[in-house]
């Protein structure tokens, strides 16, 4: 018996078209899941002085005068928030460079407003002295989680949280922030999920795709009395690929209308949360994150150290027989020398990280082979670059922090140190 001849060419194209409209339905989800309006791209940083949060309420003959009025008061006000000297108007008026209005409301006499007032930094700084030069942070990857309603946003969709982060101006903060815009495949790479990530290969193919060297996780708690109604928010700052806890607060808006100014002013205190932390060494560069290699383990650094100068003496016993005295006393010194240089039995091999302001290229590779020929130091690798501001080096060094403070003075740079970290500056 015959069996009927089946239809395999119809059957074929069938399957593929099949698996051809599987595709391109993928390839929509896929595209779908990048789309939409999520990115919110960062100001651009500015070094101005920026005195926020200046609450007016003026009246005048008309809306106009109520309002220059009250913008005469927000500098008067700002600058004396700065501690600046007396200054007429006119003064105060050559010295800002922008006024920000936070909140506005006019009336036919009336000027009710949160401002913001932005002064020039060189040209204030004649009369505030010292604008404070003080050593900034390696660049921390900015990451805010929004916390409402049962989910956990970050650059899902566009939201106040990432928004009032995206607008902060930290010019004159110590913290070196990279914000990113969230846009594109970004927004599938920074979930809420990465905070909770331990692996530190999934960290640093993260911070190394943003320039930076550690992040920090804002986050914004936001409970809603009922719609239209107040709304509390609890902020929670946290740092590193271990989620380690910084400190928290809270603050209180009336209602929707203030949530932007609230989360304003919550931006204001992270900040402050953050300089404090580094001031306190809490923030700094996790050194499990260093991905650049030549670091070496302590204990191993020290066998291999001890290894090299039990080598070198052996090389020396050995050739004694054919040397003259002379020349064994040479040999001797130079198996002394090649311990004490390679950290000897008896000295210890310190990682530690070296923050080095780079303003330009040429001055970050002098820093760099500056470091490398200094001795004692073991190798130095690249932790964070950032031209424009301070680099951080991974050193190991064989022997002690002072040692080293020392042979960085004796190299022409100015050594500063808080804790195991050291910052040198020519």
């Amino acid at each position: 018996m015959t069996l009927p001849s089946l239809p395999f060419p119809r059957i074929a194209v069938a399957l593929i078209a099949l698996l051809g409209g599987l595709a391109m339905l993928y390839a929509g989800w896929a595209n779908a899941q990048v789309e939409g309006d999520r990115g919110i791209a960062p100001l651009m940083v500015s070094t101005d002085i920026n005195v926020g949060g200046i609450e007016i309420n003026v009246t005048g003959d008309n809306a106009e005068e109520a309002r220059q009025k009250g913008w005469r008061e927000a500098q008067r006000m700002a600058w004396e928030k700065l501690g600046g000297p007396d200054l007429s108007d006119s003064q105060l008026q050559g010295l800002v460079s922008a006024i920000v209005i936070q909140q506005e409301e006019t009336g036919p006499r009336r000027y009710v407003a949160t401002l913001g007032v932005a002064f020039d930094r060189q040209r204030a700084s004649g009369y505030l002295g010292s604008s404070g030069e003080t050593r900034r942070s390696a660049p921390m990857l900015v990451l805010p989680v929004t916390v409402s309603g049962g989910t956990d946003l970050m650059y899902q969709q566009v939201n106040p949280w990432q928004r009032a982060w995206a607008e902060y101006q930290p010019g004159a903060s110590r913290i070196d922030y990279v914000r990113p815009s969230g846009a594109g495949g970004e927004s599938l790479l920074l979930t809420y999920g990465q905070t909770g990530r331990r692996s530190r290969n999934w960290w640093a193919t993260i911070i190394d795709q943003f320039g930076a060297a550690d992040v920090l996780v804002p986050i914004a708690r936001l409970d809603y009395s009922y719609p239209g109604g107040p709304i509390v928010g609890s902020f929670t700052a946290r740092h590193g690929p271990d989620n380690e806890y910084l400190g928290s607060f809270t603050m209180r808006a009336d209602s929707p209308r203030q949530l932007n100014a609230m989360l304003e002013r919550a931006v204001a205190r992270f900040d402050e949360m953050f300089v404090e932390a580094l001031a306190a060494g809490t923030i700094r560069p996790d050194p499990t994150l260093d991905r650049a290699g030549g670091m070496v383990d302590a204990d191993i650094a020290r066998l291999i150290a001890q290894s090299r100068a039990i080598l070198a003496r052996a090389e020396a016993a050995r050739n004694r027989p054919t040397l003259t005295e002379e020349e064994a006393s040479v040999a001797d010194a130079n198996a002394a020398q090649a311990g004490a240089a390679e950290g000897g039995e008896g000295a210890s091999v310190i990682n530690l990280f070296v923050n080095v302001p780079t303003p330009d290229a040429a001055a970050f590779d002098a820093a760099l082979a500056t470091v490398r020929g200094t001795p004692g130091v073991r190798g130095a690798s690249v932790s964070s670059t950032a031209i424009g501001g301070t680099s951080v080096l991974s050193v190991s060094y064989a022997g002690t922090v002072d040692d080293l403070i020392g042979a960085l003075a004796q190299g022409g740079y100015n050594v500063q140190r808080a804790g195991n970290n050291l910052t040198i500056s020519r």
